[in-house]
């Protein structure tokens, strides 16, 4: 066992900061306005959050902490959110983890991740963030990581152990954030993203033996795209292929990348490759970057494995995914209800029979549905529709599309129809083939479309699954069992909310149609 101990220099009472911190909270939430607010995805109950961090089960609950802004709707001081679940069903609030209380988190309390360490309990390591002029970021930043580590089995409450990784200021160009650990073959592994001397995203990868003292060991991956600068909120992992070979899946948030037709059409952009890696050298791909999500709001996603505990390779039990829906483009018309960002659903990672990564959504969110109307099939004439219902507030829609006998350019379901005339478009594009979600016709918001394309064994294959989740101000469509998934706010404009099939130049085939509302998850 080493002697190392982290750096610990407090300058505020924790405790105190965290009351602080609950108090401004509370003031957004006596006045938040819900026409946007999700009905069953997490959000705080008043001010600004975004990534997914410190996602875990333990004692018999599930945990998702989130960076949180509690004085503002506004990206700000980052601290920790927190809410958990016996069941990923029904969540309740738990109080703020974390408020920047040392002298290396003053500025921010950044992104991390748990695990559970050899003695059976939680560590979360994170980043604490400071601006290294000591006031703002005009002359960069510095980044370390943070461990800290439960006082009790609730995860409620933390005790800050300190700094366990300085960062290299004279290798590092300012970015050097989000840790993620893991244990294979006897050795604990943490890597990073980072923004090097030369302003190339890569990821690092340390060792240690202790989850205390980490040491360097290589540059884990560096993104081949001489733009991509940064590699945000990395997440590696190991998934088995169907013929039973394991394979790693390197994910991360590439700031710097620039659009390419469909591709990378969000300000950053996350993705994976999958590919192999030997314990302690670099990751080698196999597969080009691939976005997670093709939606306009995607980013930042974390993901865990739900083994409580890590195995010699730590593929047991489901890999489960939360990703932020990221607000990327004024206007923001939430900023102004109190309350800004929301988490997707939780998704389930893993290798589908074609080699590809598939997030779908995790099986517990089917105990959300309420009541279900089966439509059977149903066959939309060109230039008309078909109402589905005349007001859904929180709505799940799985649809099979006959790609064979429909003849429309463009069909699919309108979601958040209302009287004038709004709505946000989820459809099968023939001519570009794929699925698009198109917000042309939003009151509100940034608009624009995204595409998730087909692949040509989906094209051949004659049908075309959807599933759509439509909350308040959101939509989530998932493309065929997940091979693409797709994540957009949807400002709903006044009045009831229609779901109405459309089909445009050709008429629409619809083999199965079913929809479930939805309760809540207990957040609101």
């Amino acid at each position: 066992m080493s002697d190392f101990k982290p750096t610990h220099s407090p300058i505020k009472d924790h405790a105190e900061e965290l009351a602080k911190a609950e108090a401004g909270v509370a003031r957004m939430a006596a006045e938040r306005n819900d026409r946007w607010y999700p009905k069953f995805h997490i959000a705080s109950n008043g001010g600004w959050i975004n990534d997914p961090n410190g996602l875990c089960h333990y004692n018999g609950r599930w945990h998702v902490y989130y960076q949180l802004h509690p004085y503002g709707t506004q990206w700000g001081p980052m601290h920790w959110g927190h809410v958990s679940s016996e069941d990923m069903v029904t969540w309740r609030r738990e109080p703020i983890a974390f408020a920047p209380s040392l002298e290396e988190e003053k500025n921010g309390v950044f992104s991390g991740s748990a695990v559970i360490g050899d003695d059976g309990k939680p560590k979360f390591y994170y980043t604490g963030h400071r601006w290294a002029n000591g006031i703002d970021g005009s002359d960069g930043e510095w980044q370390v990581q943070m461990l800290a580590e439960p006082t009790d089995d609730t995860l409620d409450s933390f005790e800050k152990k300190g700094m366990v990784v300085d960062c290299p200021r004279d290798r590092v160009h300012w970015h050097f954030r989000d840790p993620k650990v893991w244990k294979t073959n006897g050795v604990w592994y943490m890597t990073f993203g980072v923004s090097s001397a030369e302003q190339r995203g890569q990821m690092w990868l340390y060792t240690s033996d202790d989850m205390v003292e980490w040491t360097f060991k290589t540059v884990l991956f560096e993104h081949p795209d001489p733009d991509v600068f940064m590699l945000e909120c990395p997440d590696f992992f190991p998934v088995t292929d169907k013929d039973g070979n394991e394979k790693w899946v390197i994910g991360f948030s590439a700031m710097g990348s620039k659009p390419n037709g469909f591709m990378n059409r969000n300000v950053n952009n996350a993705g994976y490759m999958i590919g192999t890696w030997e314990p302690g050298g670099e990751f080698k791909p196999e597969t080009d970057f691939r976005l997670w999500d093709c939606g306009h709001n995607f980013y930042a996603p974390q993901s865990f494995n739900t083994v409580p505990g890590d195995t010699a390779s730590n593929t047991d039990g489901r890999q489960i995914m939360y990703g932020w829906l990221s607000p990327f483009v004024d206007p923001i018309p939430m900023q102004e209800d109190g309350w800004c960002g929301q988490l997707t659903l939780p998704r389930e990672v893993f290798l589908g029979d074609d080699g590809d990564v598939h997030t779908a959504p995790a099986a517990e969110i089917e105990a959300l549905r309420e009541d279900s109307n089966d439509f059977g099939a149903v066959d939309v004439a060109s230039g008309t529709e078909f109402t589905v219902a005349d007001d859904a507030e929180a709505m799940e829609i799985e649809m099979t599309i006959d790609l064979k006998a429909t003849t429309a350019e463009r069909a699919g379901v309108k979601v958040h129809a209302t009287e004038d005339g709004s709505y946000t478009y989820v459809a099968y594009d023939d001519q570009i083939g794929g699925v698009v979600v198109d917000r042309q016709a939003n009151k509100y918001g940034d608009r624009g479309y995204r595409m998730a394309p087909l692949d040509p064994a989906e094209l051949e294959a004659g049908e075309l699954k959807l599933r759509v989740f439509v909350d308040r101000g959101s939509v989530e469509v998932y493309v065929n069992d997940g091979h693409q998934a797709m994540s957009s706010y949807s400002y709903a404009a006044e009045g009831p909310r229609a779901v109405r099939l459309a089909a445009e130049s050709g008429d629409l085939k619809v083999s199965s149609l079913t929809t479930h509302n939805l309760k809540s998850i207990g957040l609101e």
